[in-house]
């Protein structure tokens, strides 16, 4: 008979493998969906038919909608209402001819005149929901009762940006906890507390992402929170990327939860304890998987765990996805080695541990200056890795100020340098510490007790500081991945100005506009509703009031028919058309006519390019 101790081994490092390969199959699986189905992060609308504003003699046979990008929905994607904001049964929502960035759906045959909206809402490539509306007349327009977007439950994007974030903080307790104790310090492995703490970071990754996972159906199918539940929306998600990366997430968590449980295991008995030779057979079965397969499942059920963010989020749209990718999985990795080794620093070795333990002196060696040389590695990587992602994901500076992403990165990035900023006090304490116990207690240990007072306050403070940090960058991070990258949601608005065409010259000599121009701002110059200011001016700069201004939007291919635009006076010389719908992205020309008399009136072109 084999000893016990072989028989677990074998059977733990069997175990173990079998996770890793799944993890592994289903990991390949999405790096084959990436790289055969390339993704501009968040999906959007590029054209649609009929187009937004279109009047229509007839009902259309069905309606298509094309994205930059593959994108994904349910029966529940596609809606369309009348003017009452009744819902109308239409057909199944499908792709087109096998085309994963168009969907159709059939319509009545026996709609009435009148204005409809059809309301859609998808889930972009980077497995974040993406909705709109467009409008279209049949016969003649009408008034319209809806509004023209539909929206979810607030609490939806809120549990699911709760989820998130609870996924990244268990993340960073389970690898960085589980590196501080099992390897940084050696007496963390028969530390309860320790080792509950990593427990509560697998529990809170398991749980964070179970959230995400039932949350993701009534987020992308607009419904509340009843629909967590519900069997046919768990289904659509699990058949997404999100889904299938979030699968392999809970794999990879069991298979590193068995890892982290053997590590921190007693050691088997010296060998010949009580079992003669097979004893030394055990031990040594026992010592290798210690020595050889722990490390390896830890090291590649790391890394496949920061690719189920990587390959299933805003790593992989956009430009250099091939680079994006290993780069955002070392930002995580090393954040999360830091933040979680920084919490099991504060809530054990540093932070007392109240009346119901005796004092003691708590070691500083070799914890605190492995974890001092661990972070400084870590804040390095951090660093080098968060310029790259932060000029990927904004692009221009304008963006940092000017969207909802650089907003919030520059929040993350003031948090961040005040960590540097903490820890490199910390660093110095350490350093100091570590020169003054080589010169005076070469053979004692390096305790909290050796320091004065004062320092160890400070030192205490300053990490209770890096944690609470630490936390509010994670929390940022959370908001951050579903917020749309400044780089795609950012359109600088338009300000453009064009002369007077010569035809205005024959124009009453009254009005002024002669040698004069014409100047447009269109803010924010996206698809979907704008406002147009036009502003015009004479030879000497004056505002000049005239008694008309008309305009129609019109693509720059003529491929899609004339577009009314509705311009009123704001005042003398200054007209605003506050409804501009642009149906898609690209470039476009507003034409207006100027009326300057009753009997004259002079078009003027004005091309713009919108996001």
């Amino acid at each position: 008979m084999r000893p016990p101790g072989h028989r677990r081994a074998r059977l733990i490092a069997r175990l173990a493998v079998v996770a890793l390969l799944v993890a592994g199959g289903l990991v390949a699986d999405l790096v084959s969906v990436v790289a055969t189905h390339p993704a501009y992060a968040h999906a959007y609308l590029l054209e649609t038919s009929p187009v937004d504003g279109e009047v229509l003699a007839s009902p259309p046979a069905e309606v298509r909608l094309r994205f930059n990008e593959a994108v994904n929905f349910n029966q529940r994607s596609i809606q369309l209402l009348d003017v009452t904001a009744k819902k109308l049964a239409i057909g199944t929502p499908g792709h087109v001819d096998g085309k994963a960035n168009t969907a159709r759906v059939s319509l009545p045959t026996d709609l009435a005149e009148g204005t409809y909206v059809l309301a859609w809402r998808v889930t972009s490539a980077d497995s974040h929901v993406v909705s709109g509306a467009f409008s279209f007349s049949i016969g003649h327009p009408s008034a319209l009762a809806t509004p023209v977007e539909q929206d979810t439950d607030p609490a939806v994007p809120v549990v699911d940006t709760v989820g998130r974030g609870l996924a990244f903080l268990g993340m960073a307790l389970a690898l960085g906890g589980a590196l501080f104790v099992a390897v940084l310090w050696p007496a963390g492995r028969d530390d309860r507390r320790g080792r509950r703490i990593v427990w509560s970071g697998f529990a809170a990754l398991t749980a964070g992402t179970v959230v995400v996972l039932l949350v993701q159906g009534p987020y992308a199918a607009g419904m509340s929170l009843t629909g967590v539940f519900d069997p046919e929306l768990l289904s659509a998600t699990l058949s997404t990327r999100l889904g299938h990366a979030l699968l392999v997430r809970l794999v990879i968590v069991l298979a590193l939860g068995v890892a982290f449980g053997v590590a921190v295991r007693p050691s088997p008995l010296p060998a010949g304890a009580g079992t003669g030779g097979a004893g030394t057979g055990g031990a040594g079965a026992a010592g290798a998987t210690r020595r050889i397969v722990l490390p390896a499942v830890a090291a590649v059920g790391a890394v496949a765990l920061t690719l189920t963010w990587t390959l299933a989020d805003h790593a992989q749209t956009g430009v250099q996805t091939w680079l994006a990718v290993p780069v955002t999985s070392l930002h995580l990795l090393t954040m999360s080695l830091w933040l979680g080794g920084l919490i099991l620093l504060a809530a054990r070795v540093l932070i007392p541990a109240g009346r119901r333990e005796p004092a003691r002196a708590v070691s500083l060696d070799p914890a605190l200056p492995r974890f001092s040389r661990l972070a400084e590695i870590c804040f390095a990587m951090i660093a080098v890795t968060g310029v790259y992602l932060s000029w990927r994901q904004v692009g221009t500076w304008g963006a940092l100020g000017g969207t909802d992403f650089g907003r919030l990165l520059l929040g993350k990035l003031a948090a961040v340098l005040a960590v540097v900023s903490l820890a490199a006090g910390a660093r110095r304490f350490v350093r100091r510490r570590s020169r003054e116990h080589g010169r005076e207690h070469s053979r004692e240990p390096l305790g909290l007790d050796a320091a004065p007072s004062a320092a160890v306050r400070r030192l205490r403070r300053s990490v209770v500081g890096e944690v609470v940090l630490g936390v509010a960058v994670v929390s940022i991070t959370a908001v951050l991945v579903d917020t749309a990258p400044a780089r795609t949601s950012y359109a600088p608005p338009v300000h453009t100005k064009v002369p007077v065409p010569g035809a205005a010259d024959g124009a009453d000599p009254a009005t002024g506009l002669r040698g004069g121009s014409v100047e447009v701002k269109i803010e924010p110059a996206r698809s979907g509703s704008n406002v147009a200011d036009i502003y015009l001016t004479g030879r000497d700069g004056s505002l000049v009031a005239v008694p008309e201004v008309s305009g129609e939007l019109e693509s720059s291919d003529r491929t899609v028919p004339a577009l009314p635009v509705k311009i009123s006076a704001a005042e003398p010389g200054h007209y605003v058309a506050n409804l501009m719908s642009i149906p898609y992205p690209g470039a476009w020309v507003l034409r207006l006519d100027i009326r300057v008399s009753d009997f004259d009136e002079t078009p003027v072109r004005v091309p713009f390019t919108a996001r």
